[in-house]
């Protein structure tokens, strides 16, 4: 398959011919999402923000700019950001009396607001998210979807009386990113990071890495416990039953909306274009009639009768009567855009009450009678999405890889363009040495299952501490 091949320009045509992302855009690193990329990220977003609701998460919108002096009050947080920041220092020719910069991250436009809002235990806890727009002058080589300057995502923030309750938010959230990744049909390991790549003013980090065809991977959701880092810097205390003034714990957590639609494209599409699981797709059923001049009324009737009753039941479908193109262009137009089922009328089912249905995972055909269609397409909406987890799974375990030693990670990592699985001592050196050996990076170590090593650590030969995956990442 060409995805495999030569990922890059792969990559770029679907971005461009299903009207996803438009990276003409003037300003490197600012992309226009398309209509029918902006569709797709409004459906994630939905079963997103469905899943945060229900877990008692309420949403808010905070302003895109943040004043210097809140900037910099956690100082490993400024540290961290600080080469990346969008600094705003001039309103027309007048000189700010404070900088301001566009959010890289939103801790610090929403903790001095915590610490108004939160005065007791009652207040506690409290959660909240927003989905917007973030800005980092990425140094790195820009890529649409992937590495961009301005990206959409979700953050949600949180604030609890004790560790053992940001704890049980932890996983909490891993459980909704986890729920959402599901109806998407993606796979990726879920790591804990080494302590030199956490996030800035984390006490510790989790990521969802997912893997991509050119042997990268993709971070597309991380959960952070911020402990009281962020609430010793922001004075975010409470007052507790006894009446004592404690400060909060804190976590936070960020979906990558881009980078989810990338690894969507990344892992499910093929050849011919687009393959969108059937919960985001923007058209779910497009139904195609195939006309003959003899009986081109009764055919373009019947399917009006289809798609009525397909529309009634709340499927998202689209009736495709454009007069200038073939049957044979209108499926191979569809096909780009990743609609999950075609379905074809032609004058046999016409006269016979049937219709033909098509799956885009593999396209595979199948008639059934009218009366069944709704029922049969919600049927293949769920063995797409089984289809869909299941091939993306059997690729994840074929791309991670042991690695016995530098010359078999340098191997797995630089030319079969793999994820490395290797033991480390845990020493910095060590970290090093394997990027220098490998060209990529330590991930971190698995968070939902324990790995114990099994052989020494693959630098220097001591006693191994961790299992961690090694791999190039955007």
């Amino acid at each position: 398959m060409k995805k495999f091949e030569n990922f890059s320009e792969w990559f770029d045509e679907i971005i461009f011919n299903a009207d996803i992302l438009d990276a003409r855009y003037p300003v490197k690193g600012f992309a226009v999402y398309k209509v029918w990329g902006f569709r797709i990220v409004k459906n994630i977003l939905e079963i997103l923000e469905r899943k945060l609701d229900e877990t008692g998460h309420v949403p808010m919108l905070f302003p895109v700019v943040i004043p210097e002096d809140a900037f910099a009050r956690e100082s490993e947080h400024i540290k961290g950001f600080s080469s990346e920041v969008f600094w705003i220092t001039h309103a027309g020719d007048r000189e700010l009396d404070k900088k301001l910069l566009l959010r890289p991250t939103s801790e610090t436009a929403m903790y001095p607001m915590f610490a108004l809002w939160i005065r007791s235990h009652a207040d506690l806890p409290l959660k909240v998210y927003q989905s917007v727009a973030v800005y980092r002058y990425e140094t790195k080589a820009t890529r649409p979807l992937f590495r961009m300057r301005e990206f959409l995502w979700n953050e949600a923030h949180t604030a609890h009386k004790t560790w053992e309750e940001a704890e049980k938010q932890v996983r909490e959230a891993i459980g909704i990113y986890s729920y959402v990744f599901k109806r998407l049909g993606l796979s990726y390991l879920i790591l804990r990071r080494p302590d030199f790549d956490k996030f800035a003013g984390a006490v510790y980090s989790i990521a969802f890495d997912a893997w991509n065809p050119d042997g990268r991977v993709n971070q597309i959701g991380t959960v952070h416990n911020l402990g009281e880092n962020f609430a010793k810097a922001f004075e975010i205390t409470y007052e507790d039953v006894d009446g004592k003034h404690r400060n909060v714990v804190q976590t936070c957590y960020g979906f990558g909306l881009s980078r989810v639609v990338a690894a969507i494209i990344a892992q499910h599409s093929d050849d011919h274009g687009l393959i969108l699981p059937p919960d985001v797709a923007p058209i779910q059923v497009v139904i195609i009639p195939i006309l003959y001049k003899e009986t081109a009324h009764e055919v373009n009737a019947y399917a009006k009768e289809v798609y009525e009753t397909i529309k009634s039941s709340g499927i998202r479908v689209h009736l495709d009567t454009t007069e200038d193109k073939t049957p044979g262009e209108k499926f191979y137009y569809w096909e780009m855009f990743g609609v999950p089922v075609r379905v074809e009328v032609g004058p046999r089912d016409q006269r016979e009450r049937n219709v033909t249905l098509v799956k885009r995972v593999g396209l595979q055909r199948r008639v059934v009678k009218f009366e069944e269609a709704v029922t049969a397409i919600r049927e293949l909406f769920d063995e797409i999405l089984r289809e869909l987890e299941e091939r993306s799974n059997s690729v994840l375990k074929e791309f991670v890889v042991d690695a016995v030693d530098q010359l078999s990670l340098s191997e797995i990592v630089k030319l079969k363009r793999r994820i490395a699985r290797v033991c480390w001592c845990e020493s910095l050196e060590c970290a090093d040495k394997i990027r220098e050996s490998s060209g990529g990076e330590i991930r971190g170590y698995r968070f939902d299952i324990e790995e114990k090593p099994d052989k020494p650590c693959i630098i220097c030969g001591r006693e191994a501490k961790r299992v961690v995956y090694v791999a190039r990442a955007y």
